[in-house]
């Protein structure tokens, strides 16, 4: 069956979509037996990609609600539509009519549709907009949760405000700054409460291919990659569990080696929130 990624905030509009289309984008090739990823526009207020890319809305979302009410439920890949940067989406038309009631029902019992038989692999990143109680349904059930937030005070105090509320599922939560912040990794996990932090650069130019207002070839490998794709791909291999530890050389390297003592850095040490942040972001 399909993993279940949520992406969404508490506040504001701080790059949740162009957060997931940039997680798509690098998706790591050897996770899910190569198979990739699926953005789904869940938000209850409506899509933006339809209207962005130009591309249908139907099949979408509201297709994937309707098969959700059927016995023998259809095909998520069958709603889905490639986007000029090769990322596969399930779009949903603009307007909170609709999609109120086809996000509670993909929530609901269309979970079914999202997750597949167990034969379907991959992974479904569900662009939720602002996490609300319509969504609580796959919030709970989703493998992860990515909260996406600006790096200042105030919008971290809405985060802050988010995962006391979320109690034992913190847990589940990774918390993906955007743009300038003042704090650390560290310092974030510890008054936060959240294990799991990454942070994406502010990115004009990448940002807007993402959002289709400039038609540009999008750089998601090697040394020509933009800061925020870069950035992207880290994160992307730690929510796929395809991230590397990196074991240093040395007797604590060779102690790593054996499995006397755990790798001084790489993914164990960035998820206890040991890891300096970096310079650039």
């Amino acid at each position: 069956m399909r993993r279940l990624i949520t992406v969404g905030s508490v506040k504001g509009a701080p790059g949740v979509t162009t957060t997931v289309l940039a997680l798509a984008a690098v998706w790591p090739d050897r996770a899910d037996h190569g198979v990739r990823p699926v953005v789904v526009e869940a938000d209850v207020s409506g899509g933006d990609l339809a209207v962005r890319f130009g591309c249908p809305h139907t099949p979408g979302l509201l297709d994937v609600a309707t098969s959700a009410r059927q016995e023998q439920p259809g095909s998520l890949l069958a709603a889905a539509t490639d986007l000029p940067f090769g990322v596969r989406v399930v779009a949903s038309p603009a307007g909170s009519g609709a999609c109120g009631e086809a996000v509670r029902l993909v929530a609901g019992p269309g979970q079914r549709v999202l997750r597949g038989d167990e034969s379907d692999r991959g992974t479904v990143l569900l662009d939720m907009g602002r996490i609300g109680d319509d969504a609580s349904g796959v919030v709970e059930a989703a493998e992860a949760v990515v909260l996406v937030s600006r790096g200042g005070a105030d919008a971290l105090a809405h985060a802050y405000a988010h995962f006391s509320e979320a109690g034992s599922r913190v847990e589940q939560y990774v918390l993906a700054v955007v743009g300038p912040c003042p704090y650390a990794e560290g310092e974030i996990t510890a008054t936060l409460g959240v294990s799991r932090v990454i942070f994406l650069p502010w990115d004009p130019k990448t940002a807007d291919v993402l959002a289709g207002r400039a038609r540009s070839a999008l750089r998601t490998r090697g040394w020509r990659a933009s800061r925020l794709m870069a950035a992207a791909g880290a994160a992307a291999r730690q929510l796929s569990g395809t991230d590397e530890v990196v074991v240093t050389k040395g007797l604590s390297g060779d102690l790593a080696g054996l499995g006397a003592v755990p790798p001084p850095c790489g993914h164990l040490r960035r998820a206890a929130g040991l890891a300096p942040k970096e310079s650039e972001s």
